[in-house]
């Protein structure tokens, strides 16, 4: 059989279907398409705003630290007023919700620009117990978040190590 040639009905009568990308694949070529088209159409004024246009603002960069009696979670959180920032914890399950916005004007004998930003987030993340009342800790400090989530007691303990074996 000649290789160059399309797909005939000899193919299905063997059972094999043409190639379909896999709705993973167009997923990411849609992101790509999407990423691209940010960089042609707003240039690039500086380091921070090739960030702003892959979009990594869209989720606040998070460290977690356990301890033996707590977790200690610290979120970046530049140009995010305090009363945009919502924070709560339902079962096991803490919520981080807020909102940016910034305004920038430049004004210059032959031009007038403005631009103007807007933002929102959410993000969830699972503790692994859920915590007795009045035992979180939060303070926001120069766009900073940091909680320190304490421990119900029978958290505390529910470490079990996995033994591997080779083989």
């Amino acid at each position: 059989m000649d290789t160059d040639q399309a797909p005939g009905p000899e193919t299905k009568a063997r059972g094999v279907a043409p190639f379909a990308p896999a709705p993973f694949f167009q997923a990411m070529q849609r992101e790509m398409n999407q990423l691209l088209e940010r960089f042609r159409t707003q240039p690039l004024a500086s380091p921070d705003s090739f960030f702003d246009a892959i979009g990594t603002g869209a989720y606040p960069a998070i460290d977690v630290a356990e301890t033996e009696g707590a977790l200690e979670i610290t979120a970046d959180l530049p140009g995010v007023q305090e009363d945009n920032l919502d924070i709560s914890i339902s079962g096991d399950v803490l919520t981080l919700k807020g909102e940016k916005s910034s305004d920038h004007e430049q004004k210059d004998a032959d031009y007038h620009m403005v631009e103007r930003r807007y933002g929102r987030f959410r993000r969830q993340m699972p503790l692994g117990f859920t915590p007795e009342d009045g035992a979180v800790e939060a303070t926001f400090t120069d766009g900073v978040l940091k909680l320190k989530i304490a421990k119900p007691d029978g958290a505390r303990n529910f470490v079990q190590k996995i033994k591997v074996n080779r083989g």
